[in-house]
């Protein structure tokens, strides 16, 4: 994943500044989303005055990405004012752009300050691991979870092969990568980009109990938008709390807010997603 987020700044200019990268492996050979989410970042982060940090980004995906080849990814310098600067970003593979996304950067000064509360009651991190078993391949990536240089828990219990529980439009998740990346500020918060696309599709999917191996299953994500609040280590457990307000004609809506350990609020996420099964009864998702 380290090696994916490092980007090469080649010696060519148009009107834009120009990057390039290489993508994961996949076993589906399409490329995972929080890769181009994080990447974009990165490019855009490599344009602004080391005083400007991201604080929001909106994207769009728009062609599935071919994991088995580089892409490259253009940054548009659309503003620098006194305390904000905006940038466009693009991604492109064969000659065709497969993300687009505005992202604004803000030079940080002392302010109003609140946050809402973590969830209370949710199973640490130490007890979901207890709890969740075996190691296991994901039913529609076929990848081994284990392989993932995320380590994902469910507090509620994963829902890949089957839905536990009570059918509700939220989840807990914990979340952290495998091993220390350093501290670098912007890569924890890149990665935090590459960490916000795993499981919030989750909470549309286990509202109408549908796993992840439910035959004839298609998601894909079409846009997402992220929120950076404060600070905070990827490299330690975070609390991604999910919920979906709405899922309608074949559209699932849903939103994150990520915490510290502690209950800080480091980030706030919201991702549409396309969700179809086979038995579908209008809503755009299975009954269950």
């Amino acid at each position: 994943m380290l090696d994916v987020l490092n980007l090469d700044s080649g010696a060519a200019r148009t009107t834009e500044d120009i990057f390039t990268g290489v993508s994961q492996p996949m076993p589906t050979g399409r490329i995972f989303g929080g890769q181009v989410l994080a990447q974009a970042i990165i490019a855009a982060d490599c344009t602004t005055d080391d005083d400007r940090v991201p604080h929001s980004m909106h994207g769009y995906f728009l062609r599935p990405g071919d994991a088995s080849t580089g892409l490259t990814l253009a940054v548009e310098r659309i503003h620098d004012g006194r305390s904000f600067s905006t940038r466009r970003t693009q991604a492109y593979q064969h000659g065709v752009p497969i993300f687009s996304m505005i992202s604004s950067f803000e030079r940080e000064d002392p302010g109003l300050e609140h946050q809402t509360p973590a969830p209370e009651g949710v199973l640490s991190p130490e007890e979901a691991l207890e709890r969740s078993g075996a190691s296991r391949l994901h039913p529609l990536s076929r990848r081994l979870l284990d392989d993932s240089p995320i380590e994902v828990v469910h507090a509620d219990g994963a829902i890949y092969d089957r839905v536990p529980g009570a059918h509700v439009p939220r989840q807990d998740v914990w979340m952290r990568t495998r091993r220390g990346i350093g501290d670098d500020p912007a890569l924890h918060r890149a990665v935090l980009a590459y960490m916000s696309d795993l499981t919030i599709q989750e909470s549309v999917l286990r509202a109408h109990g549908v796993a992840w191996s439910q035959p004839g299953l298609k998601v894909a994500s079409l846009d997402h938008a992220m929120w950076w609040h404060r600070r905070a280590r990827v490299d330690e457990w975070l609390l991604y709390a999910q919920e979906s307000p709405s899922a309608r004609g074949g559209r699932g809506l849903a939103t994150g807010r990520i915490f510290t350990r502690e209950g800080e609020l480091i980030a706030t996420v919201a991702q549409e997603i396309m969700v179809r099964v086979p038995d579908a009864d209008g809503s755009g998702v299975s009954a269950g």
